[in-house]
C-alpha cells in the first residue's frame, strides 16, 4: 500500500467521527465517555476481560478464556525468552511453537493449529494485538511488550473475531495511554550476555487529560553460544568457528496516542516499529536415536557442524499504524478500527542440520541426497484492514452488536533452494544461480457479523452470534527463470502452475451459549460453536517444479461446558470446562521427498478434553495459579496418507502405522493418530511467597513449573518423532521494596534437554530444542 492509500484510508476512518464533534451538543446529562482503552483488572478484584468486544467480569462471559499477567509475562521472558514462545504451556490447553526462529510462531490451542513452515501458511488460531488481527505468519511474530493482559480463548470464536479462528485467539492489550503519570519497566541480565528491557510510560499531554500518550519499547540481546565445528569444504563457502550462532537483537517501540475531544468521542493513533536480527531455529542433525524417542545423554546444544548456509542468519523489520476511534451516541457507541501493518526480511538455514561428510562421506553427488539449505524472504508484505461496529450500551436485559470489516494483505515472497547460494563444487555439485522463485500472494476477506445477549431471568443469559464471511486467496507465479516448462501442471483442487491460481469460499460462522448464574460469584455455561477456515495455497512448490499445494476450507463445530466460580472476596477464582469438537475437511501439511511441506485435507478429526484454573491466596503472603488441560485427538480418514523419512529406500525411522511404498518413498497411513504438536496433558504452576520486613520492604521467592504429557510431530506415528515428559522449572528470589523489585533467577534450574521439533526429511534424524539452564539477575519497577 502507499503512503497516499493509506492516509486516505486514515482519514476515511476519522473523518465520521470529527464531523460528530463539530456538530455535537453537549447536554448537561451527557453519557459516560467512550473509550478506546483496555480495561485493566485490579490484581485481587474482578478479572476483567474484552473476549466480547466489551469490558465485563471473566465469571459473566460463557468462553472457555485464560488471563496472563505482566508480571508472569517477566517472569518468563526474564533471559530474553521469546515473548511468544515462551508462553507455551502457561495456561492449560495451549502451544506454541517453531522451526524458523523468532519470526514464525506456530499456535495451537486444543490440539489445532498448523505445522506448515511455509511463509503464507495460515493458521487456526488469530492473533489480535490492540484489536489488530495479525494474519501473516511474521506479522503473528511481532513481540508483545508493555503489556497489561493476555487473553486466550479457546474454541471457535467465528462471531465477533472472523475466519481462520477455528482454534480460538491469543488476544494482546497492551498497556494503554491515562489521564495520570504511569509507568513500569522491567531489566534483566543474565547468562550469553541476555539482555531483557521491557518499558512503558504514560500519562497527559494536557493539563485536563484530554489529550495523554503511553510510549512503550523492547530491547532484547543474546551473545552467539553455539559453536560451529565444521571445517571441510564448503559449496557455498560458509565457515564455522567458535560461537557463531544462537545470538539475536531485538530493537522494538510502539508509541500511542489517546484523545477525547468531547466526552463522547475517544480516538487513539498507534504506532510500532521492529527491528530484529538473529539466528533461524537450529536443527541438530541425528540427534534422534533410531528406536528410541530419548534424548542421547552426551547431547551437546552449544555444537553443530554445518557446511551450508553461512551459521543461519535471519532478520526482519515490520511496522505499522493504527486508528481506534469510538463515538457514543448515548444508545449505541460506534466505533472504527483501521489499520495497515508492513513486513520484509528473510530468514536462512542448514535445513538438514549437519555436515554431509559426517553422514556418508563426501563422493561425487552425494549433496543431492545429503545437503540441504534453503532461504525464504518476504520481499514486501502489506496488510490493511477496516473493521466498523455499532454496539448497544453495556448495561441493561438487552445488549447487542453488529458491523463488518474488511481485510486485504498483499506480499511478494521469494524461496531460494541450495544451488542457489553455491559458489563451487567442491562437494561435487553445481552451482545454479537461477533456483528460486518469486510469488507474489493476494488475502482479501470481507465479512459481515452480528451478536447479541438477552437476561432471560436475573441469572439466565442467552447469546448468539452469527457472521459470513468471504475468504479469497490468489497465488502468481512472478519469477521462475529455472524452469522453461513446469512439470505436473494441474491439481486435484484445479489449481496448477501455469501461474496463476485462485480459491474462494463464502461460509457462515455462529456461536450460542446459556450462562447461568448461580450466585454473584459462580456461574455455569454451555456454549456451541462453528468456526470457519478459508482455503489455502502453499505456492512455494513451484521452487521443484512441482505444483502448487493447495487444501479447502474445514470448519469446527465444538461443544462445551463449564463453571466458574471466585470466592474469599476474590482470593480464589476457580475454572473447569469440558470440550468437544470435530473438524469437517481438516487442513493438514506433511512433507514430500524435497523437503518441501505439502497441503492436504482429511475427511475429519475429533478432539475431546477438560481444562481446570485456579487462582488463590491462601493466606496474605502466598499467591498461587496452577492449570490442567487433559486432551485426545484423533484424525478420522482412512483413504489419507502421509510422506515419512527416508533416503535410499530406507525408512530413517520406526514407523508404527501401515506403510506403502511407492519407489524410493514411504507412505504411512495416518486414520486414528493423533493431531500434531497437541500434548495430551499439560500441567502449569507458578507460586510467589512473600516474607514481609519493615515498612513496605519484603523477601520473596517465586517459581514456576510446567509439565507436558506425550507430543507427536508428525502425521504419522513412529518411536522417535515423539516427546513425553517434557518440564522447565523456572527460580526467583529478591527484595522488594514498594513497588521496586531486585532480584536473582534461574530458568530452565535442571537443564533439562527437551525436543521440541524434528524434521523428518531423508535420513537427517534432525532434532530441535529448548534453551539450557539460565541465570541473571533483574530489575523492576512500577509507579
Amino acid at each position: 500500500m502507499t503512503r497516499s492509500h493509506f492516509t486516505a484510508l486514515l482519514l476515511s476512518g476519522i473523518a465520521p467521527f470529527a464531523l460528530l464533534t463539530a456538530t455535537e451538543a453537549k447536554a448537561a446529562d451527557a453519557p459516560a465517555k467512550a473509550s478506546a482503552e483496555v480495561v485493566d483488572a485490579s490484581d485481587e478484584g474482578d478479572i476483567v476481560v474484552t473476549a466480547q468486544r466489551r469490558s465485563e467480569n471473566a465469571l459473566t462471559v460463557p468462553i472457555a478464556l485464560s488471563v496472563l499477567k505482566p508480571d508472569a509475562l517477566h517472569d518468563f521472558q526474564s533471559a530474553g525468552a521469546d515473548t511468544l514462545l515462551s508462553l507455551s504451556g502457561r495456561v492449560p490447553s495451549l502451544y506454541v511453537e517453531s522451526t524458523t526462529g523468532r519470526i514464525f510462531p506456530r499456535f495451537y490451542i486444543r490440539g489445532l493449529g498448523n505445522i506448515d513452515f511455509y511463509l503464507g501458511a495460515s493458521q487456526p488460531v488469530t492473533i489480535i494485538q490492540d484489536d489488530v488481527v495479525e494474519e501473516h505468519v511474521v506479522l503473528k511474530s511481532n513481540p508483545a511488550f508493555d503489556i497489561a493482559q493476555v487473553e486466550v480463548l479457546k474454541g471457535p470464536q467465528g462471531s465477533l473475531f472472523g475466519r481462520n479462528t477455528t482454534a480460538g485467539i491469543v488476544k494482546f492489550d497492551s498497556a494503554q495511554p491515562s489521564d495520570t503519570f504511569r509507568g513500569q519497566a522491567s531489566l534483566s541480565y543474565g547468562s550469553f550476555n541476555s539482555v531483557n528491557a521491557d518499558a512503558g510510560i504514560g500519562g497527559p499531554l494536557t493539563s485536563d487529560g484530554s489529550v495523554s500518550f503511553r510510549l512503550s519499547g523492547l530491547y532484547q540481546r543474546r551473545d552467539d553460544w553455539i559453536s560451529n565445528v565444521y571445517t571441510g569444504p564448503s559449496d557455498d563457502g560458509t565457515v564455522g568457528g567458535k560461537n557463531v550462532m544462537g545470538g539475536f537483537e531485538e530493537r522494538d517501540i510502539r508509541l500511542q496516542l489517546l484523545a477525547k475531544p468531547t466526552d463522547n468521542l475517544s480516538l487513539k493513533l498507534s504506532g510500532h516499529y521492529r527491528d530484529y536480527t538473529g539466528t533461524a531455529s537450529i536443527f541438530y542433525r541425528g540427534s534422534i536415536v533410531p528406536g528410541t524417542n530419548k534424548v542421547p545423554a552426551n547431547f551437546d546444544r552449544t555444537v553443530v557442524a554445518y557446511d551450508e548456509a553461512q551459521n543461519n542468519p535471519q532478520a526482519y523489520k515490520t511496522h505499522g499504524v493504527s486508528l481506534n476511534a469510538a463515538y457514543d451516541f448515548g444508545g449505541v457507541t460506534l466505533t472504527s478500527i483501521t489499520a495497515w501493518e508492513h513486513a520484509s526480511g528473510y530468514s536462512r538455514g542448514d535445513t538438514d542440520g549437519g555436515a554431509a561428510a559426517n553422514f556418508g562421506g563426501v563422493t561425487p553427488n552425494i549433496c543431492s541426497v545429503g545437503c540441504g539449505e534453503s532461504q525464504g524472504r518476504l520481499r514486501g508484505l502489506d496488510q490493511w484492514s477496516e473493521e466498523v461496529r455499532i454496539a448497544s450500551p453495556d448495561t441493561g436485559p438487552f445488549k447487542w452488536q453488529v458491523g463488518g470489516i474488511y481485510f486485504d494483505a498483499r506480499d511478494r515472497t521469494e524461496f531460494d533452494q541450495r544451488s542457489f547460494f553455491l559458489t563451487s563444487n567442491a562437494l561435487g555439485t553445481t552451482p545454479n544461480p537461477n533456483n528460486f522463485v518469486l510469488l507474489h500472494n493476494v488475502n482479501t476477506s470481507w465479512a459481515l457479523f452480528g451478536q447479541a445477549s438477552y437476561a432471560l431471568t436475573d441469572k439466565l443469559t442467552l447469546t448468539g452470534g452469527v457472521r459470513v464471511t468471504r475468504d479469497t486467496k490468489t497465488t502468481d507465479l512472478l519469477l521462475h527463470p529455472n524452469f522453461g516448462a513446469l512439470s505436473n501442471p494441474s491439481s486435484s483442487s484445479g489449481c496448477g502452475i501455469n501461474m496463476h491460481c485462485r480459491l474462494a469460499d463464502t461460509k457462515p460462522s455462529w456461536d450460542a451459549s446459556l450462562l447461568y448464574r448461580a450466585t454473584d460469584d459462580v456461574s455455569l455455561y454451555a456454549r456451541v460453536a462453528r468456526g470457519f477456515r478459508g482455503p489455502t495455497i502453499q505456492g512455494r512448490s513451484a521452487v521443484f517444479a512441482t505444483a502448487y499445494s493447495t487444501a479447502t476450507s474445514e470448519t469446527n463445530t465444538s461443544f462445551e461446558a463449564g463453571l466458574k466460580a471466585a470466592a474469599l472476596n476474590n482470593a480464589v477464582h476457580f475454572s473447569v470446562t469440558g470440550f468437544y469438537y470435530f473438524v469437517d475437511n481438516i487442513q493438514l501439511n506433511g512433507n514430500d521427498s524435497f523437503g518441501n511441506g505439502v497441503l492436504f485435507n482429511a475427511n475429519k478429526a475429533v478432539g475431546y478434553g477438560m481444562e481446570g484454573e485456579l487462582d488463590v491466596r491462601p493466606f496474605k503472603n502466598l499467591h498461587v495459579t496452577a492449570g490442567l488441560s487433559l486432551l485426545k485427538t484423533k484424525i478420522e480418514d482412512r483413504n489419507v496418507y502421509a510422506q515419512v523419512g527416508a533416503a535410499g529406500g530406507v525408512m530413517s525411522q520406526v514407523v508404527l502405522n501401515p506403510t506403502v511404498r511407492v519407489g524410493n518413498n514411504y507412505y504411512a497411513q495416518i486414520d486414528g493418530n493423533s493431531l500434531p504438536n497437541a500434548p495430551d496433558y499439560n500441567f502449569n504452576i507458578s507460586a510467589r511467597y512473600d516474607v514481609p520486613l519493615s515498612g513496605e520492604s519484603k523477601l520473596f521467592v517465586a517459581t514456576d513449573f510446567n509439565l507436558q504429557g506425550k507430543i507427536n510431530y508428525v502425521l504419522y506415528k513412529t518411536v522417535e518423532y515423539t516427546s513425553d515428559g517434557n518440564n522447565e522449572l523456572g527460580v526467583k528470589a529478591g527484595y522488594a521494596f514498594g513497588r521496586y523489585e531486585i532480584a536473582g533467577f534461574v530458568r530452565n534450574v535442571t537443564n533439562a534437554k527437551n525436543l521440541i521439533g524434528v524434521i523428518d526429511t531423508s535420513n537427517y534424524r534432525a532434532g530441535i530444542y529448548n534453551d539450557p539452564r539460565l541465570y541473571g539477575v533483574t530489575l523492576s519497577a512500577a509507579f
